[in-house]
C-alpha cells in the first residue's frame, strides 16, 4: 500500500510537486501532527523555496483531507470520531477486496513473502510501535498480492489518513494478541485461495481494530475529563 510518485502526471519534477512529498512523509512520520498549524512563510523558509510552491502542495493536501482551513489559516487535518468511523468502514471494504483479489491473483512468490511478514509478525516481541510497523508491511503484502493498482491506490490514500490519527490500536490491552489470531486467519485463508474466507477475516480484522480505536478515544475523553 506504499504510495509512491503521487506527483506523476501532475509535474512531479516541479517544486510544487517535491513541497507535497515533504509535506506528505512529514504527516506519515507523525513530524507535522493533528492540529499543527501550517504557515507558508515558515513551510517555505524551512524547504528552501517559495510560497507558490507550497501553496500548491497545501491545496493538493486539502483536496485529500489531510490538511483542512483553521481560521484564517490551513492546520493538520484531525478527524472527528464520525469522519473515523467513515475511514474504518471503508478501510474495511478496501482490505477485504484486497485479502479476496490476493487469494484469487496471489503467485507463489507472492505467498512466500507474506508468509515472511507474517511470520516476523506473529514472532514479534517488540512494543505496540514494532507490532503496528509490521502490521503496515503485512496488510501492504496484501495488496501487493491483489494486483490491482486501482484498489492499491485507495488504501495508500486510506492509510495517509490513518496517520492522522494519535497513537496505535495496538496498544490497547490485549489487541496484540487477538490481532495475531486474525493475521492468522487472513494468511491461512489467502494461502488456501479461499477468496470468500479471506474477504471476511480480513473485514472482521478491520472492524475490531476500529473497535480499538473507539476505545482509544473513549479513553483519552475519559482522562482528559479527570483532568
Amino acid at each position: 500500500m506504499a504510495e509512491t510518485g503521487q506527483g506523476r502526471g501532475r509535474g512531479a519534477s516541479s517544486r510544487g510537486s517535491q513541497v507535497y512529498d515533504a509535506l506528505l512523509a512529514r504527516i506519515r512520520a507523525g513530524v507535522l501532527q493533528p492540529g499543527m498549524r501550517l504557515r507558508e512563510e515558515d513551510l517555505g523558509a524551512e524547504l528552501g523555496v517559495s510560497r507558490t510552491p507550497v501553496r500548491e502542495a497545501l491545496a493538493r493536501l486539502q483536496e485529500r483531507g489531510l490538511v483542512e482551513s483553521a481560521g484564517a489559516g490551513l492546520a493538520v487535518a484531525a478527524l472527528t470520531r464520525p469522519r473515523i468511523v467513515e475511514l474504518y468502514a471503508m478501510r474495511a471494504v478496501l482490505e477485504g477486496a484486497a485479502a479476496r483479489l490476493a487469494a484469487q491473483n496471489a503467485s507463489a512468490g507472492d505467498l512466500a513473502g507474506l508468509g515472511h511478514v507474517h511470520g516476523l509478525l506473529s514472532a514479534s516481541a517488540g512494543g505496540a510501535a514494532e507490532v503496528a510497523r509490521l502490521n503496515l508491511a503485512f496488510h501492504e503484502a496484501i495488496c501487493e498480492a491483489a494486483h490491482n493498482g486501482y484498489l492499491s491506490r485507495m488504501l495508500a490514500d486510506l492509510t495517509d489518513s490513518l496517520a492522522l490519527l494519535p497513537s496505535t490500536t495496538f496498544s490497547v490491552p490485549g489487541r496484540i494478541e487477538a490481532a495475531r489470531a486474525e493475521h492468522d486467519a487472513i494468511f491461512a485463508a489467502i494461502a488456501a485461495h479461499d477468496p470468500e474466507r479471506a474477504e471476511q477475516a480480513a473485514r472482521a480484522h478491520i472492524d475490531r481494530a476500529r473497535d480499538a480505536r473507539l476505545a482509544l478515544l473513549f479513553s483519552a475523553a475519559l482522562g482528559a475529563g479527570q483532568g
